[in-house]
Order: structure tokens, then sequence, then C-alpha cells
């Protein structure tokens, strides 16, 4: 293995205007490779030590897919069941068409939640949201809003289109339902704890404020970065005691790759504790896309990759050095996991700006494919 290109291509990426990168490579459990570079805080000069806790926004999906995925192996949620079953707010969705509110003609499942295909948006300030928080004094917890989106109208009809949304929230409530924990709580027991995850929560606390990574917003023209206005906030963190299973975690690389790892391995961490059966995670990678869903699915560019239980899944290789059915996601201030069971190889990048589609579209293939160059370099 030879990662000398790899390195020097991290190390570029201060002059596409990366404040700070650190990125992990894992093989069969083992760290191969590690290497962070740049700053934490480019405007207290504050170098990067490895050691950074970030929110990793949608990167947090690959949790909730998991355990969620963890109940449907032991046959406590059906793939094809109505969420109704779970949350019975669902049973009754409406869809707007035309500048028009009708009935949904389709059931919304819980495999529509997995494959971005509910009918859901993004719209975190909707009037059913924010009138959750007003009359909960802004301390609705999660089922509490998930509960409250039902109330807007969908989309589309489900199943019958992408749309990435919070289609995964839906689903880390519908955990709480079945589990009966508070959905951090089932995460540290059924995930975190099996795999040795410490650093990893939806709550900032004062005590991690000398560790996180300040985050930045992105200028494609120029190739700069400049301080979020944002600070160090999270906007999917709707209340205090909501936990977003789409976009809520905070953690650190060094504990992330802890479950990419897993993942890879065949449901096995480092520690030997199973979370997930190899066809479970057979079952994840999975294209879920088909007609126009797929072709919505398109629009993002992740090219060669189709979307299945909540992951890209590399369908067309000769876009890529890695095999057909590599997975992984990313997150909106650009953290990225590539997993590959194939060759039990999983790795875990961090950036911490915003509104980077050269991250995803080029930062994120290139780190893949320097990683697969670097393995077979003697």
């Amino acid at each position: 293995m030879n990662f000398e290109k790899l390195t020097a291509y991290i190390d570029n990426l201060k002059n596409e205007g990366i404040p700070g990168s650190d990125l992990i490579v894992f093989k069969d459990h083992e760290c191969i490779y590690r290497h962070f570079t740049g700053l934490r805080d480019r405007e207290k000069n504050i170098p990067m030590n490895g050691k950074e806790l970030y929110w990793i926004y949608s990167a947090s999906k690959v949790h909730t897919c998991t355990a969620a995925l963890q109940l449907v192996e032991k046959g406590l949620i059906g793939l094809d069941d109505p969420v109704g079953k779970y949350l019975p707010a669902y049973n009754t969705l409406s869809v707007i068409e035309n500048g028009r509110v009708r009935a949904a003609w389709k059931t919304m499942t819980v495999r529509h939640l997995f494959a971005m295909q509910g009918g859901l948006n993004y719209d975190i300030e909707s009037p059913s949201i924010m009138k959750a928080k007003f009359y909960s004094g802004n301390k609705a917890d999660t089922l509490t809003l998930v509960n409250a989106m039902a109330e807007e109208p969908l989309s589309f009809d489900p199943g019958t289109h992408f749309l990435y949304s919070l289609c995964h929230d839906v689903l880390a409530a519908i955990v709480e339902v079945v589990s009966g924990m508070k959905f951090s709580e089932y995460l540290r027991k059924n995930i975190w704890d099996k795999l040795g995850m410490v650093n990893v929560g939806f709550t900032l606390t004062e005590d991690m404020m000398d560790r996180f990574a300040t985050q930045y917003e992105y200028d494609e023209a120029t190739h700069t970065s400049h301080l979020s206005e944002r600070g160090i906030s999270n906007r999917y963190q709707l209340t205090p005691n909501y936990e977003s299973g789409g976009a809520g975690l905070i953690t650190s690389v060094e504990d992330y790759i802890l479950l990419s790892d897993a993942l890879a391995c065949g449901g096995v961490g480092k520690t030997g504790e199973r979370i997930l059966k190899e066809e479970t995670i057979d079952l994840m990678r999975e294209n879920q896309q088909t007609g126009d869903a797929f072709t919505d699915w398109l629009s993002h560019k992740r090219l060669g990759y189709g979307y299945g239980l909540g992951v890209r899944t590399m369908m067309d290789t000769k876009y890529s050095k890695g095999p057909k059915g590599e997975f992984g996601w990313d997150g909106a201030a650009c953290a990225y996991t590539m997993i590959d069971p194939e060759n039990h190889v999983s790795c875990y990048y961090a950036q911490q700006v915003f509104g980077c589609g050269y991250g995803y579209y080029t930062i994120h293939p290139n780190i893949r494919d320097l990683i697969y160059e670097a393995l077979e370099e003697k």
C-alpha cells in the first residue's frame, strides 16, 4: 500500500478553500491510514489535532438506517408495513398537486422512508412544525414533531418519486415507538456501546466546545470559504429535545469509522460485536430507485450510484475504481463515508464546510479512487 498520492491530495485541499480536513481508512478492523491537516479554527489559527468533534448532519442517516434495520431483522418492523402502523398520524395523508391539496392515493410505507420516496420535503419551518414548537415552548420531542410533519401535504404520492427529505427523521420516530426507548438511548445501547463509540450524541455540551470544529460556508466560484453565520449551531436540531435521525449527530472521525468498519466487515465491529447480519447489509445497499424515482435520484449527480435503504450504492463501476456495491453517504458540511463489504475497506472523511458542491462531486470521488489506487500499489 502506498498512500503518498492520497496524502498529497488531502494536503492540497487548503488551496481549494477547505480550512481543515481529516481522513481515516480501515481494513479488516485495523486503521491503515490516517491524515489530518489544516486548521480547526482558521480565524484563531488553531490547527487540527485529529480529536475534533463535528456536527455530521446527513452522515447521521447511516446510524438511523442501521438502527431501523436492526428492528427489521428482529421482525419488529416490516419494510412494506404502512408508516401509520407505528405512527397513526400518517394514516391520513394529503398531497399537493398543481397547487391543490388532495388525499394521497398511495400508502406511505417504511421502505418509502428508507428510500426517500415518502413524499416528504426538507421544510423545517413548515406551519405544522412551527406550531408544535410554539405550543410546546420550543420543547417538543422527536415523536411530537414527527407527528406534526404528517399534517403537511406531501410533494407526491409515496413510492412514485425520490425526494431527499425528512424521511429518516420519521424513521427515527418509528425506532422510538417500536423499541420503547428515546432514539439516542436505542442508538447507544444497540450500536454505539457495542462498537466502542464514546464521542457521539445529539447534544452539544459545554465541555465539547474546545474540540468543536468551526463551521464555514463555501464559495464555488472562487473556491474559498468564509466563517458561517450559523456559528456552532445545527438548524436541524429543531428543539433541545428533538433528536434528528436525518441530521442531528455530533461525533469524531475516530468514532464514526467504527460504524463504517462494522458495516464493511459483515456487520461485526472491531469489538467483535455484531450489529447487523451480512444479508441485511446486502439489502441496505440494494438500489431501490426505478422509473421516475431513479430519474429524480440522478439529479444528485453521484455518478455510477443508485440509492438503496438510506445509502448511495455503486451500480456502474466505470465511474469508480472501487467495486459494485460500495456504499455510504455524506453530510451538509461535506462529511463522507465509504463502505466496501467486498474488500472489508471503509473510510470516513470530515471537513466542516457548507455549500461545498466541489466536495461532493470532486473531493469525495477523488478520495475514494485514491484509496483504491493506494491499496493496489506495492
